[in-house]
């Protein structure tokens, strides 16, 4: 039961976010008139939204009491010190979303920081062209009439490296540049002008192409709605919906491109993992199994997991599983914030009648209020924890086992995947007949199940994490790197379909 609960409360903490992003939108709407309207407004704006994210910070999340992450409280004092000095030189809105970026990016966690809300977006412009990060260059993968030829590489701007200027301009602002999949999705907004005036936009560029260099003077303008098209499949393709097909005989295509599924994709994924049960000597008798994971940005692992039993066999998953996350343990924050939060998911649990998920989150809820009487930062959940492992657990066979499944498998790993789409990671590397292929994974710290609390100014909400995992055999920060990097521009199922068949061949 806990092993499940802990499936399915990312994608809980998922809707609860989203219910908390529309509120937040309605309130921003309905309060037009309190939008800052001048430059101290916005300044002063900016320096209390700052302060208080800190507050509900500090108060709220797990990794200010973390015992194996003392640095976490130097960091968050830091980022508050660091985002008020940029706020006091705010004057409008771009200023506003670029100093609270600032204190996101100093306290270095994807789980922790504040976002200002989608209502506070304005145009953005481009130089005319986009670009994608392949291997350790950027190469134009769209362009204008006017603009440089597509497959061109970005060589230098205004006389500067380009990697210092994706740092200062991309980086210092967003995300985290030490995790490599971070460089394949996001080095590209180095040519996004989103209307940061902290920073200088590039004027004129060198390309090289067809073993020629050659200069641009770069002209910014509005981006157009087909090239917001172009920037969008600039990393992840053309994707498919979910589902299992057959692009070849005996090589089977399965695509995940999100563990956040609507009704229709919920019901694919219990269809695929049916058909791979009851049918699964089709599929110890296949090529290969490519499992696609382009577009996943996570959600819940019950999705991944249900899979992988199917494929490699229930019983041998939950071995290996239990020998690798022995040990582990999941301690829950307990304040007030996020003890109401907990109630709240029960509500969630037991309107859509799911009364031992129900139960379960009930009894942690009460034990985040119990600790929180008793003056502990913390609630243990016993029934959460991973105990140890046995020679069984550590068997690679047993009798009764399902037929082992060694067929070639490749999994398509886009440049953002975390949280549960590093579930999946987790899950299916555990097999050694499994290669990752395309683009470094993103990381996660190991604090989960984030709610968002919308701040009193309506114009941002903070990211507070419900729990920490302890001992967790992926470390905080720690990344998967492809064994076939896919340097291909246009990330499409045919350019993968060539890689894999040329590493087929290769066996």
């Amino acid at each position: 039961m806990a092993r499940r609960l802990a499936a399915l409360l990312p994608l809980l903490f998922a809707a609860a976010t989203a219910l908390a992003a529309a509120s937040d939108t309605a309130t921003a709407v309905a309060t037009t008139a309190g939008t800052p309207q001048t430059p101290d407004q916005w300044r002063r704006a900016a320096s209390a939204d700052i302060e208080a994210a800190y507050q509900i910070t500090l108060a709220n999340h797990p990794g200010v009491h973390d015992p194996a992450n003392p640095q976490f409280a130097a960091k968050l004092d830091e980022a508050r010190k660091r985002g008020l000095a940029l706020a006091a030189r705010v004057t409008e809105v771009g200023g506003y979303v670029a100093a609270l970026q600032l204190f996101n990016t100093q306290i270095h966690d994807g789980h922790a920081g504040v976002v200002p809300q989608q209502s506070l977006r304005t145009p953005w412009r481009s130089p005319g062209f986009l670009t994608a990060w392949r291997g350790d260059s950027l190469y134009v993968a769209a362009s204008e009439p006017d603009g440089p030829p597509v497959g061109a590489r970005v060589d230098d701007c205004d006389g500067k490296p380009l990697k210092p200027l994706i740092e200062s301009n991309v980086f210092a602002f967003s995300q985290r540049s030490d995790e490599l999949g971070h460089w394949w999705v996001y080095a590209r907004d180095v040519f996004v002008d989103k209307n940061n005036p902290f920073i200088a936009l590039p004027a004129q560029c060198r390309f090289s192409a067809d073993g020629k260099s050659f200069t641009r003077t770069l002209a910014w303008r509005t981006i157009t709605p087909k090239m917001q098209q172009w920037r969008n499949q600039s990393y992840n393709g053309a994707t498919l919906p979910v589902g299992l097909t057959e692009p070849r005989a005996r090589l089977y295509w399965v695509a995940m491109p999100s563990f956040q599924p609507d009704a229709a994709q919920r019901d694919a994924y219990r269809a695929m993992t049916a058909e791979v049960a009851q049918h699964r000597q089709r599929y110890l008798d296949a090529d290969a199994v490519v499992i696609d994971l382009r577009d996943n940005q996570g959600g819940s692992s019950i999705w991944s997991r249900d899979f992988a039993k199917a494929l490699w066999g229930q019983a041998r998953f939950e071995r290996r599983d239990t020998a690798r996350s022995a040990g582990q343990q999941v301690w829950w924050r307990a304040s007030e914030g996020n003890t109401a939060h907990a109630r709240y998911i029960v509500g969630v649990l037991k309107d859509e009648k799911q009364e031992d998920y129900a139960a379960e989150m009930t009894r942690i809820a009460d034990g985040m209020q119990a600790a929180q009487a008793r003056g502990e930062k913390f609630f243990v959940n016993q029934s959460e924890a991973s105990g140890t492992a046995t020679a069984a657990d550590r068997a690679e066979d047993l009798p009764g086992d399902a037929p082992a499944f060694s067929k070639p498998v490749y999994v398509i790993v886009p440049g953002q995947c975390a949280s549960a789409c590093l579930d999946a990671l987790d899950y299916f590397t555990m097999f050694p007949n499994t290669k990752l292929i395309g683009a470094p994974s993103a990381a996660d710290s190991t604090y989960m199940e984030i709610r968002m609390q919308p701040l009193a100014s309506g114009l941002a909400s903070v990211i507070v994490p419900n729990k920490v995992y302890v001992n967790r055999p992926r470390k905080s920060g720690q990344f998967y790197t492809p064994s076939i990097y896919e340097n291909a521009l246009v990330w499409s199922q045919p350019a993968f379909l060539k890689t894999i068949e040329a590493d087929l061949a290769k066996r």
